[in-house]
């Protein structure tokens, strides 16, 4: 047994306190949000565990694979995401629609994305970009509220669902932000009766995006497709009906059961 599988469940502080392994994916989970690298001082503080400690098993996750080093200090590593695209559903919807994302770039000559909802986030399940790579690549999460894909799954989830998200707050990523719950509940009402969801320089300055809904079986919400980087609002709404015609083929397939994500 290796040194990280032996501390991984052993519990080091007596009866009913957490053991190595939550300790070790509490750090993981430190990088939630817009966390990309983390000091060991700041993944101590996030995760609520002692400095010698998070030094120790954030040693045993850069021998796994699951943190590696950055240039201003540990992120998450390519291991996990090779973990990732193991799940099912979400490797089957990723396979299915990589295709369509490559088409869709090559069309559009803008980044193509796949993504599905985890949690209260958006993650990317493909990012293509056309022209100089940004911050986000598949494997990284965004925020449902601030997104046109995240808007695009929100306003196709359950109610229940954003209402857990209006309560938790809308935090700005950028000037233009909706932050004001009743703004967001009519645009998913727009989003939801025209299933086409716009992001006009909500998450980043200067950046317009146009996403469509992945939709299963009973029209379940799976995921879904968009163009980014559009320079205006006038040339997203041009590319709105490409965007729409990928989405759609996407859940036709779904739905003709070449790829049934719901039998995983």
């Amino acid at each position: 047994m290796t040194r990280t599988a032996a501390s991984a469940g052993t519990r080091t502080d007596g009866p009913g306190a957490p053991s190595s392994l939550s300790r070790g994916l509490s750090l993981l989970d430190a990088f939630r949000g817009d966390a990309d690298e983390l000091s060991i001082g700041e993944l101590a503080r996030r995760a609520g565990l002692p400095k010698t400690t998070t030094h120790r098993l954030a040693s045993d996750l850069l021998a796994w694979g699951a943190l590696e080093r950055g240039e201003r200090g540990l992120r998450l590593g390519m291991h996990l995401i090779e973990l990732g695209g193991l799940v099912p559903a979400h490797r089957r919807l990723r396979e299915a629609a990589t295709p369509l994302a490559h088409h869709l770039r090559s069309l559009t000559r803008l980044t193509s994305n796949v993504a599905v909802r985890a949690d209260d986030h958006i993650l990317y399940l493909e990012r293509l970009h056309h022209a100089t790579p940004d911050d986000t690549h598949a494997g990284s999460r965004g925020p449902l509220h601030a997104t046109a894909l995240g808007k695009v799954i929100l306003a196709h989830s359950d109610p229940a669902l954003v209402e857990t998200v209006l309560e938790r707050g809308l935090e700005p990523v950028a000037e233009r932000t909706i932050v004001d719950p009743a703004a967001l509940r009519a645009e998913l009402v727009r989003i939801r009766s025209n299933r086409l969801a716009f992001d006009m320089e909500e998450s980043r300055p200067g950046s317009f995006c146009v996403a469509a809904p992945v939709l299963g079986r009973r029209n379940a919400v799976l995921g879904a497709v968009s163009v980014a980087g559009a320079t205006s609002f006038e040339e997203a709404r041009r590319l709105a009906p490409t965007v729409q015609a990928a989405a759609l083929a996407l859940s036709r397939r779904v739905a003709r059961g070449e790829h049934d994500l719901l039998s995983a």
